[in-house]
């Protein structure tokens, strides 16, 4: 039951990565490559969440270049000399690369290794305390106060906090809900941040705070204080840090040997 189970998903994962989307003169264009011509040309964008429109867009692009290949191959480009010989080079660079992917990839840093440079390197992974807050904005203390009496009267805090700081708030943060996201306390105002780590999770401040931007309300979604960042959370960096430090270590060794046995001549 397993094996078939493996089987069905194996080839639905490649069923999925070689979907055709387009054939040029009987050359199929696919899914994959689709996903390696973004991953070049527009890092980070996804084929599956965009527009019906930038889809067309970018299916476009690949069937030009289909097209332009064969008049590219027609003139006999790849006959000529000069391709070739960047043709070799290109070869090289990318042997190389794969080379030093492959003993990147070989390099074991034990559990063991990386908890130990967890515990021994404590200034690393200290945080500071932080804060996550919402703010409404406004010009006036009077309307500061009018919205603060607002929200005292209000039955489901957050959420009419939300719906002013859409609706009254002056800051770029408005459309969010006055949502600043994570912070430390040197990251603002000294007065925005002592009213703000002064807060218990899910109070307001209910004086209007002062800064050169104008008066704010402050809602506190909530607190970290300030230690050591969780094992858990940067062990998979530290491994990662670590076989980077031991694949330069392991070339550098590696140089100084080849170098002895090699004959070279600088000009």
């Amino acid at each position: 039951m397993y094996k078939l189970l493996f089987i069905n998903l194996f080839l639905t994962f490649s069923l999925c990565a070689s979907e055709i989307l387009a054939t040029v003169n009987g050359k199929v264009i696919t899914r994959e490559d689709v996903d390696k011509f973004l991953a070049k040309s527009i890092p980070g964008a996804n084929y599956s969440y965009m527009t019906p429109e930038k889809k067309r867009q970018v299916l476009n692009q690949l069937i030009d270049r289909a097209l332009y290949l064969e008049v590219a191959k027609r003139e006999g480009i790849g006959n000529s000399a000069k391709f070739k010989k960047d043709l070799e080079k290109l070869k090289e660079n990318l042997m190389l690369d794969y080379w030093m992917k492959k003993r990147l990839e070989d390099i074991r840093v034990s559990d063991d290794e990386v908890w130990n440079y967890y515990v021994s390197h404590d200034s690393e992974f200290h945080r500071s305390a932080m804060a996550k807050a919402r703010h409404i904005l406004v010009s006036t203390r009077k309307e500061a106060k009018e919205i603060i009496q607002e929200l005292e009267n209000s039955s489901n805090l957050e959420q009419k906090f939300i719906q002013l700081a859409k609706t009254r708030s002056t800051g770029p943060s408005a459309k969010n809900g006055g949502n600043l996201g994570w912070f430390q306390k040197d990251q603002m105002f000294p007065e925005f941040s002592n009213a703000t780590f002064a807060l218990r999770k899910g109070q307001i401040t209910h004086v209007p705070v002062h800064t050169s931007f104008g008066w704010h309300v402050i809602y506190l979604i909530d607190k970290k204080p300030a230690g050591k960042v969780e094992f858990e959370k940067v062990k998979e960096q530290i491994r990662n840090a670590l076989k980077l430090k031991k694949f330069q270590e392991n070339l550098q060794i590696l140089n100084k040997k080849l170098k002895k046995s090699a004959k070279i001549s600088v000009k």
